[in-house]
């Protein structure tokens, strides 16, 4: 992802990072052409915290006991940058980027133009059954 100038505030919904196979990863990078970075969501501060911790995210900011419309103003007006984008994973994140005068990036599209990867679909395995002949 072409950052420019490196003017730019990131802000990941902690979905769209979940999609991420190394999230730790991409916040290194994000950090070479970006101003500030972090992650925004409507779950529990705790839930946010402990995702990044688990990954050894340093953010910038996080949404905090707010809605994701107020953390997005609330950023926009205590980090100073040309560029503000948003990366998220549906539609309404697309609605809320527009609603709050940030740009919009799907997170697949994000990662193509960054060279991040996604996660492998996780798919539940599925344990088979030991028959036993002797059980009644």
């Amino acid at each position: 992802m072409d950052g420019g100038n490196g003017d730019m505030t990131l802000a990941f919904e902690l979905a769209a990072l979940k999609e991420l196979r190394a999230p730790d990863s991409v916040f290194t990078d994000a950090r070479q052409w970006t101003n500030y970075v972090g992650v925004i969501s409507e779950k529990p501060t705790y839930v946010v915290t402990n995702f990044t911790r688990k990954h050894r995210i340093r953010q910038d900011f996080f949404s905090g006991p707010r809605s994701r419309e107020e953390s997005l103003e609330n950023i926009k007006e205590q980090f100073d940058s040309e560029r503000y984008v948003f990366v998220g994973t549906e539609s309404a994140d697309e609605e809320l980027a527009g609603k709050t005068g940030w740009e919009y990036v799907n997170v697949e599209d994000a990662a193509e133009a960054a060279s991040w990867q996604l996660a492998p679909d996780e798919q539940p395995e599925q344990i088979e059954q030991e028959s036993r002949e002797d059980w009644p």
